[in-house]
């Protein structure tokens, strides 16, 4: 699609203004990547269909900015982000963490060579791409933190997903509107930690962050 609506430097200030907003400080280097990882999803996204979004401007808010309002709950070191789709939250959280190391599952053929793309040509040495369905990846070793955004419904991505986690792993499922139904649904065994509404610059919907884990003291939500 053509760029001629916004410019790159316009990009860049939504980008850095949004990442002002979010605290998230960002160097020069991470910020080219954000908005290298646009250009390919821009030029990846009429052949491969990778996502919905197809305005470069909406894709800073709606897609990077989205996913770094999550930054300040990542901690561990090992990261899967299941049903990542064209990368997300996965390859901006990467950028942004390159310490920690991320796998990137998606049972799609077309989307994991684009995410095969993306990491050679943003160098993203933390970062590997897997084509696999969820329930039939074993990992060699289990995860710190399973990742999902838009994946499915809170009760059955820990049911699909609970084999890739940790004993003292957690999930981090990001939602829209507070997900109250599904999280009723929740198997016995897992309970949710906290959730965090977010506030995403240019984004005028609900988003919640739920984090779950694996039973061992009282329940402390918050919405």
């Amino acid at each position: 699609m053509s760029r001629d609506l916004i410019s790159d430097l316009e990009l860049r200030e939504l980008l850095e203004s949004g990442l002002e907003e979010l605290g998230v400080e960002c160097s020069p280097y991470q910020i080219q990547q954000l908005l290298d990882y646009v250009s390919l999803l821009v030029s990846w996204n009429s052949a491969y269909n990778l996502t919905a979004v197809r305005e470069p401007a909406q894709m800073i808010a709606l897609h990077l900015l989205d996913s770094l309002a999550i930054l300040p709950y990542i901690t561990g070191q090992n990261f899967i982000d299941v049903g990542t789709g064209a990368g997300l939250p996965g390859i901006p959280l990467a950028i942004m963490c390159p310490d920690k190391n991320f796998k990137l599952l998606d049972s799609n053929g077309k989307k994991t060579r684009f995410l095969f793309h993306a990491r050679c040509q943003l160098g993203l040495k933390n970062l590997t791409e897997i084509q696999a369905r969820v329930e039939s990846f074993i990992p060699e070793t289990p995860y710190d933190t399973v990742l999902s955004r838009a994946f499915t419904s809170v009760a059955e991505m820990v049911d699909k997903c609970q084999h890739l986690l940790s004993p003292e792993g957690r999930f981090l499922a990001m939602k829209g509107k507070f997900p109250q139904s599904e999280l009723s649904l929740l198997e016995k065994g897992y309970m949710v930690e906290v959730s965090h509404q977010l506030k995403v610059p240019g984004v005028d919907g609900e988003r919640h962050l739920i984090e779950i884990s694996k039973s061992s003291q009282q329940s402390n939500t918050t919405a």
